[in-house]
């Protein structure tokens, strides 16, 4: 919800005639639930395949397919296998009845597939018949909030309460809880006043026998294993980039050990308690820690004691996460814990060393006045740099879209004639429309090069409405009349390489479109000579020159 990108894709077989359930169910009468469970969700994974996604990929599964022997599964694994899918990209969602299954033979199962690779989450919260003690120790990743739970929200208080907890619980667990079922702006506008960071529904996509899902990726979906990087001016930093030494102690460390070490002239704020491979187990607050074992008694109850009785579950997080992921994590935290130092970790899972949360909220604010910095002081747009990446992921993503350089046609006479101010207004009022045009269309991307020179990156679907938004209006500099032109480059294919490449191309489309008589837009493609004059007219050698000063009165 705090990227607006498609994070992953859930994939689902259903049978010809009938639904799913009643599969399931007669199968379950059969005795052969596990076999078909397992064939559905092979089924899903070879369709999904034949889409090329390139998304990280939910499956749906019984309790009981979870809890089956080991072999039971082998149908699955040889489908993922050779459709060159690894378990570490797939999310198996478990789902019910679950009092049906031994809550111990389901454990097992769940470890087992968990060291397979499989991420696990927990469907239907809300509406299955899920015990709070499987709940409770369930080795998950994913919670999803049944749709029935999220209709009656936010009337209901029991429903409230119950998401609540639920969030609670995924902030304690560092689980991730999604919303499903979304079908509505009103639902939406719950999801996001409960404060979920990922919702499912058709709100967003109601996939159909037509959508499109070949290469479907975005902003916000990396490559399995894959870190997100931030680059350019005012990107947000990385928690690596705040690292500092951790103090730490053997888990099995008393409570005197630690204040002999937090009691030292240059004591640090915590203390973490690592096993013998480096692996953080728990942490300690030194102002915590310190009124404990100072207070009346407090010695005499925990000197000789193991630490980790004072001590909590370590806020951890990995080194490449971003400034702003690790500031999420704090918030989410407990509020007698959002001081605790961050215990920093490698791929490996071992201690790495601490941040510190004052460092981060400093690095984060000077990222963004770094980020003020490099906007234009006239229309508040950013310079290329946000239109460059754009459309360097967008190539490397293989979507189809549209690269755009609109300029004002001889500027210069406007600020010659109808003076500076006037020109600065007119910049202005262009960048505003171009703000509230990316305001309402989610895939465009505006930066403002210098001048009079804008820049655009947007879907192929969203260039008219920016093209008919620009060239239809009046444009004026203190009564005189002025045109623009807008020069774009349609990239529906591989073709390009790189964003240099698309800015080389399209230069000459602007010196086309600045041929064009009057408002005027050429379009032109990377594998192509051909260039479209979409709008003005193409004037001919015979033409006599128009002189500047009545360019710049004559009506557009």
């Amino acid at each position: 919800m705090h990227t607006g990108g498609v994070v992953a894709l859930e994939a689902l077989a259903r049978p010809s005639k009938g639904s799913a359930n009643e599969l399931l169910d007669h199968a379950r009468r059969e005795r052969r639930l596990v076999e078909v469970d397992v064939a559905l969700a092979a089924s899903a994974v070879r369709y999904e395949a034949e889409q090329q996604t390139l998304l990280p990929l939910h499956l749906n599964l019984t309790a009981a397919t979870a809890a089956a022997p080991e072999n039971a599964l082998d149908p699955l694994l040889d489908t993922l296998a050779k459709v060159g899918r690894r378990p570490r990209e797939v999310v198996l969602e478990l789902g019910p009845p679950f009092t049906t299954t031994w809550p111990e033979q389901l454990l097992s199962g769940m470890t087992r597939l968990g060291d397979l690779g499989f991420r696990l989450a927990l469907d239907g919260l809300g509406r299955s018949d899920l015990p709070l003690t499987l709940l409770a120790t369930a080795p998950v990743d994913v919670l999803k909030l049944d749709r029935g739970l999220l209709h009656r929200l936010p009337s209901e208080p029991g429903a409230v309460a119950v998401a609540e907890a639920l969030l609670h619980y995924a902030s304690r667990t560092q689980a991730r809880l999604v919303a499903t079922g979304v079908e509505t702006e009103a639902q939406l506008d719950v999801v996001r006043d409960l404060g979920i960071r990922i919702a499912q529904g058709n709100l967003f996509a109601a996939a159909g026998e037509d959508t499109r899902w070949i290469g479907v990726r975005t902003a916000a979906t990396l490559d399995p294993g894959e870190r997100r990087t931030g680059s350019g001016a005012g990107a947000a930093p990385r928690v690596g980039d705040f690292l500092r030494q951790a103090s730490t102690l053997p888990h099995t460390a008393t409570c005197e050990d630690v204040r002999t070490v937090l009691a030292a002239a240059d004591g640090p704020s915590g203390i973490v308690g690592v096993d013998e491979d480096n692996r953080p187990q728990w942490s300690i607050d030194r102002t915590r820690f310190l009124l404990a074992v100072t207070g009346p008694y407090g010695h005499a109850l925990h000197a000789k004691r193991s630490a980790d009785r004072l001590a909590d579950s370590p806020h951890t997080i990995h080194t490449d996460a971003g400034a702003l992921e690790f500031l999420e994590l704090v918030t989410d935290a407990d509020w007698s814990r959002t001081g605790d130092d961050v215990v920093v970790v490698g791929e490996d899972g071992r201690c790495l060393g601490v941040v510190l949360v004052t460092e981060v909220v400093r690095g984060v604010a000077e990222a963004k006045v770094e980020a003020a910095a490099a906007l234009s002081p006239l229309t508040r747009l950013p310079g290329s740099e946000t239109v460059a990446r754009d459309v360097d992921r967008r190539i490397a993503c293989r979507e189809p879209f549209v690269a755009a350089w609109l300029d004002v046609d001889s500027f210069k006479s406007v600020n010659d004639n109808a003076g500076f101010a006037a020109g600065d207004d007119l910049i202005r009022a262009l960048g505003r429309t171009l703000t509230d045009l990316e305001a309402r269309l989610s895939r465009m991307t505006v930066s403002h090069v210098g001048g009079d020179d804008f820049l655009i990156a947007c879907d192929v679907d969203e260039i008219s409405t920016v093209a008919s938004a620009l060239l239809d209006t009046p444009w004026s500099a203190e009564g005189i009349a002025v045109t623009v032109s807008l020069a774009t480059l349609v990239c529906a294919t591989s073709a390009l390489g790189s964003y240099r490449e698309a800015s080389r191309l399209l230069a000459p489309l602007k010196k086309r479109a600045k041929g064009v008589a009057g408002s005027s837009w050429v379009l032109g493609r990377p594998d192509s000579d051909r260039v479209d004059v979409l709008r003005g007219l193409t004037r001919t050698r015979t033409a006599l020159p128009v002189p500047r000063e009545e360019r710049l009165s004559r009506p557009v």
